[in-house]
């Protein structure tokens, strides 16, 4: 049987994805780093360019120069809107879509908020007020312990200029994204993945997925899911069974 083909959404760069080595002894797997991160030519950061597509566009042209018919794709975090809006816009090749830190959206307020919003206004201000603390401790304290020194190091060294990053910062948590709306509009095989105890996406917008999509699969993961090697089990096991 042909190995399953993974094309992996990152928030802003490809390093995020620490379980992608492991991931490639199974899969073909692919990811990229975000329009204006690492080697990446920078976004227009004029009023017009809305970055959430700009992710979409850059996603689908690591699949076109792959030359994949048919993938899985998965997002983590602020990534998730990302991989849905990839599914949505090539239905006829994805088989199945997994997130990480699954949520009903973004929203930060509201009875059943899905994202800790003072935890994101005490990241946005760290960024205004010390841009190198925002990227070395804020970034990479993320996933709660899923980078070793070295990832971090290099996690930095893709960051781009403080005006750049505040932009793209800004489009991921200001952008309510109505994941379970969206993935309405997918209609494929779901693996939802919760991290336990995590300081940024509520309980409460996990639970609103899963009982929007009782069917999908669903995983709990101690660390964040593009760090846990729980979540990369289970992403094995979602992407062979509906292969097979």
């Amino acid at each position: 049987m042909a190995r399953p083909r993974l094309l992996l959404c990152p928030q802003f760069t490809e390093i995020e994805w620490a379980i992608a080595p492991g991931l490639s002894e199974w899969a073909e797997v692919a990811t990229f780093d975000a329009p204006g991160f690492g080697d990446e030519p920078a976004p227009d950061i004029g009023p017009d360019l809305v970055y959430r597509e700009a992710l979409v566009r850059r996603a689908l042209r690591e699949v076109e120069s792959r030359g994949w018919e048919e993938y899985f794709v998965a997002g983590d975090a602020w990534g998730t809107a990302t991989a849905v809006r990839v599914a949505i816009a090539q239905p006829d090749r994805v088989l199945g879509v997994a997130l990480g830190h699954a949520s009903v959206d973004y929203a930060t307020e509201g009875e059943r908020p899905s994202v800790n919003g003072e935890v994101v206004a005490a990241m946005t201000q760290l960024m205004s007020t010390d841009y190198d603390s925002f990227v070395r401790y804020g970034i990479t304290q993320f996933t709660q312990g899923g980078f070793d020194d070295g990832m971090a190091t290099e996690i930095v060294r893709r960051f781009p200029p403080s005006a750049i990053a505040a932009h793209v910062w800004d489009a991921h948590v200001e952008r309510p994204e109505p994941i379970a709306e969206l993935l309405g509009r997918v209609d494929k095989p779901l693996l939802l993945g919760k991290h336990e105890g995590c300081l940024v996406f509520t309980a409460e917008g996990y639970d609103d997925l899963v009982a929007s999509f009782p069917e999908a699969d669903t995983v709990a993961v101690s660390k964040a899911s593009a760090a846990s090697e729980e979540f990369a089990t289970a992403l094995r096991s979602f992407c062979e069974r509906v292969a097979g």
